[in-house]
């Protein structure tokens, strides 16, 4: 825990789900920043953060964004925050941030529930390739 990068935003995020693998290699895409660093949360080091933080992962099944020192936010809130930090169009849903957590956690909240009905659930955490190991906090 105290070698966290102290200027990355760190995504936790589900390394079983397909569509969080998709939404990962979507961030990593899109970030010319190089503003994130990615952690499952099965992993060791994602459990760690998720202790430290408070969070009880069995009432909030949820992507994570932490930034050391900082802050942290789950659900649309977090999907939001790093939306606006990526470039393109994409940037523009963090204008979403204004509205009601409960109101934008709705729909998360949905997409959540059926995620692995919807795009599928792997055996095991994805494995990047040499060129994204760097990103991975993780390995």
């Amino acid at each position: 825990m105290e070698n966290l990068p102290k200027n990355k935003k760190i995504v936790l995020f589900d390394g079983v789900c397909n569509l969080c693998d998709n939404a990962v290699q979507f961030i990593i895409k899109h970030d010319k920043k190089d503003v994130f660093r990615f952690a499952s949360l099965q992993s060791v080091l994602g459990q760690q953060i998720i202790k430290k933080i408070g969070i009880d992962v069995t009432q909030i099944d949820s992507i994570i964004l932490y930034e050391p020192g900082v802050a942290y936010y789950y659900k649309a809130e977090a999907a939001l925050h790093i939306a606006s930090d990526l470039k393109g169009a994409v940037s523009l849903l963090g204008v979403f941030k204004v509205l009601p957590s409960g109101f934008s956690n709705y729909f998360y909240d949905y997409i959540a529930r059926n995620r692995y009905r919807w795009y599928g659930k792997k055996d095991n955490c994805m494995i990047p390739t040499p060129e994204l190991k760097s990103k991975f906090l993780d390995l």
